[in-house]
């Protein structure tokens, strides 16, 4: 059995507010966090389409789906990448390709270090987390490997959120 995955993690982030920020800087932003994973989908089509089982899993974030201070450009771009995430789930299901996501909230990742190593920023992410922690690589690691194995042939333009509850906690 061939089986072809594409993961797209890729992120970037200039913190600064929509008037703050240079054409240059959002531009950046959507390059890497919408532009890279589209184009790499295109690129990498032929191959996808040989595979057996394909699957494309784009990793987005819940600041897609909420305000969470990130600014305008990431949750913006991520947004993007969910919604192209559902478009290409239609477009490719007939060529046996699946294609979800996945949102994490705070990850113990280089991006998120400035922010996670703040004392003060920290308290508000963990006050806003029911698990009441921040999350770690492998735990994204493990829902993107789920998306990619056949126990979820089924499942195709979905995007699964890793978020220790956050989105689900209101206030």
């Amino acid at each position: 059995m061939v089986w072809d995955i594409l993961v797209n993690n890729v992120g970037t982030n200039i913190r600064k507010t929509w008037i703050e920020m240079s054409d240059e800087e959002s531009a950046a932003v959507f390059a890497t966090n919408l532009h890279a994973p589209m184009e790499l989908c295109r690129a990498l089509f032929p191959y996808l389409k040989k595979g057996n089982r394909s699957a494309v899993v784009n990793v987005s974030s819940v600041a897609a789906r909420v305000d969470v201070g990130s600014g305008a450009a990431y949750a913006v771009s991520k947004a993007g990448l969910e919604q192209f995430t559902r478009v290409l789930a239609v477009e490719w299901a007939s060529h046996g390709i699946r294609v979800n996501a996945v949102a994490p909230w705070y990850i113990r990742t280089p991006l998120a270090e400035p922010v996670i190593n703040n004392p003060g920023r920290l308290a508000r992410i963990l006050e806003r987390t029911p698990m009441g922690r921040v999350g770690e690589p492998k735990e994204i690691a493990a829902a993107i490997a789920f998306l990619a194995m056949d126990k979820a042939s089924f499942v195709t333009g979905q995007c699964v959120v890793a978020d220790g509850g956050f989105l689900s906690s209101g206030l």
